[in-house]
């Protein structure tokens, strides 16, 4: 504790007093999480440069406090803003926010971690430049950063973000300033351009890790091309949606798909438009057979969704169109196309249909797709984040989907993210392996499947639970740890999991954490950087 305080008094003198927080509603803040695991704070810590941060580290190091850093502190269902164990320094990077850098010819940008993704898409928009950054449907606050450091995934053909990243600035525990890739050669012209540099790779290390807390980054964007199509197929039988994955791969292997598809299952779908209907379910839970089949049929939606994009001229976007539906026919899936065309004749249909029934359903999907063509444009839009809501009590906040945060709205939500071969039987596994757990505990399975790469499917299992409910706030933990299991035994190991987990990746005779090990040690020899995330199991 003594080192502790001695570190408080000098950070306030680095950063000012209201850039060093300890008061209990402040600690109290970013100790709330979606999860049903949390941590406390010793301290929040605001430094706004890249200086300031490695004054912070080298404070930590000296006097042997944890930090923690957060981007926004908004990794929902994975640990939010908390650290793995009380006592952490909250390193908060949200103020540091620049957009240091656009490049249109190039089509690539810098930012710092305080970066959103409203922030950012704003930007591009307002100076008017032909260049769309991916998106995820995580909400317009989240940081970009943070995002791409987890390796996380978004809608476009940029949408494994971690790739298109070139040069990284950070700093290592010590207070040292590392520039990655070719950006320690001051003369570089060619950083931004060439992510490898000359000599060992490093960027991947300061991903998933806790080896240092990187400042800036070069982030590739797309250039704005001249078509956009979205389309969407359903298939109303579960088992049938195989063949549409195996019909979709070669597609996606020869780069006809470039842009990453989203396969969700039916309650995936109705969670964005609506929470758990209690009243109609007469509160059981998961939802009976008839109330499910009753909600999928006023969604108008099957057993599955696939949702992607087609980016480039109107000859590519028509070309592949064709070979879609192609590759389609003989399957079950009903494939469907929407420009903004269709939407705007669909929204004015809507709208001389009015109140009724179909007028609603048609509204609902004009919204619906005019939300994707924004994401697939790099406009974020928080309508996404409705399913952490499903089990919430109070149901979706006043004005949602503006200023949404699950974890302050006390949502409770937990995420299973196993990567599997982008095969159709792969998909069934995984689905027939949760399932029967999701239900043995009482909740209802959302799934996602999206094609991360040309040959993966990342998997998104949601637990989402009534968090003012103990008995089901036990049963979400139980539940999770069984997928997590489960998941682990059976190969699919999960691409990110969240802070409860970090300490099951090692088996404790694994040569590659024994690497991490020694490299962690090499960088952070008193281990002050976010302890325990992402590396070796400690010893017992």
């Amino acid at each position: 504790m003594a080192g502790a305080t001695e570190a408080l008094a000098l950070w306030r003198a680095l950063l000012g007093p209201e850039r060093v927080l300890t008061d209990d509603a402040t600690l109290a803040r970013y100790a709330a999480s979606t999860s049903s695991w949390s941590t406390r704070p010793c301290a929040i810590l605001r430094p706004r440069s890249t200086a300031e941060v490695a004054q912070v580290a080298r404070l930590a190091t000296a006097h042997r406090v944890p930090l923690y850093p957060i981007s926004a502190g908004r990794n929902w269902g994975y640990g939010d803003a908390c650290a793995l164990t009380d006592g952490h320094a909250i390193v908060d990077l949200s103020g540091m926010n620049r957009i240091l850098e656009v490049d249109a010819t190039l089509a690539y940008v810098v930012i710092e971690p305080g970066v959103t993704q409203r922030q950012l898409s704003r930007h591009l928009i307002e100076h008017d430049l032909p260049l769309w950054m991916d998106c995820t449907g995580a909400g317009p606050d989240t940081s970009l950063m943070g995002n791409i450091l987890e390796r996380g995934f978004g809608h476009s053909p940029y949408g494994n973000r971690f790739q298109n990243v070139a040069s990284m600035e950070l700093v290592l525990a010590d207070g040292e300033v590392v520039h990655t890739g070719f950006g320690h050669y001051a003369s570089s012209v060619n950083r931004r351009v060439y992510p490898y540099g000359v000599g060992p790779y490093v960027d991947g290390l300061f991903t998933q890790s806790n080896m240092g807390i990187v400042t800036s980054l070069g982030l590739w964007l797309m250039p704005k091309t001249e078509a956009l199509n979205h389309f969407l197929c359903m298939v109303d039988e579960h088992a049938r949606i195989a063949p549409v994955i195996d019909a979709l791969r070669p597609l996606r292997l020869d780069g006809t798909l470039r842009s990453i598809l989203h396969i969700g299952n039916d309650l995936r779908i109705i969670s964005g438009g609506t929470t758990y209907p209690r009243e109609l379910a007469g509160g059981k839970v998961p939802l009976p057979d008839a109330v499910r089949a009753q909600l999928r049929a006023a969604a108008g939606v099957g057993a599955w969704a696939v949702s992607g994009a087609l980016y480039g001229s109107n000859a590519q976007v028509a070309a592949a169109r064709r070979a879609l539906r192609k590759a389609l026919a003989p399957t079950a899936a009903r494939v469907q196309f929407l420009d903004e065309r269709k939407l705007d004749l669909a929204e004015r249909m809507a709208r001389m249909l009015g109140a009724t029934g179909p007028g609603r359903r048609l509204a609902a999907k004009v919204a619906l797709g005019r939300s994707l063509f924004e994401m697939n444009r790099g406009i974020p839009n928080g309508r996404f984040l409705a399913g952490a809501y499903w089990r919430r009590r109070g149901g979706l906040p006043p004005g949602f989907p503006a200023d949404a945060n699950p974890a302050l709205d006390n949502c409770g939500m937990l995420w299973v993210s196993p990567v599997l071969p982008m095969r159709g039987a792969d998909l069934l596994r995984v689905h027939a392996l949760a399932e029967p757990i999701f239900r043995t505990h009482g909740f209802d399975l959302f799934v996602t499947f999206s094609m991360i790469n040309e040959r993966a499917l990342g998997g998104v299992l949601t637990i989402a639970y009534d968090k003012e409910d103990p008995a089901e706030t036990e049963r979400a933990r139980l539940c999770y740890r069984q997928v997590f299991e489960t998941m682990m035994g059976a190969g699919y190991i999960p691409y990110r999991v969240g802070l409860q987990s970090m300490a099951d990746l090692d088996d404790g005779n694994d040569s590659y954490w024994r690497m991490v090990g020694r490299i962690k040690r090499a960088l952070d020899p008193a281990n002050v950087i976010a302890p325990g995330r992402y590396s070796q199991r400690a010893p017992e």
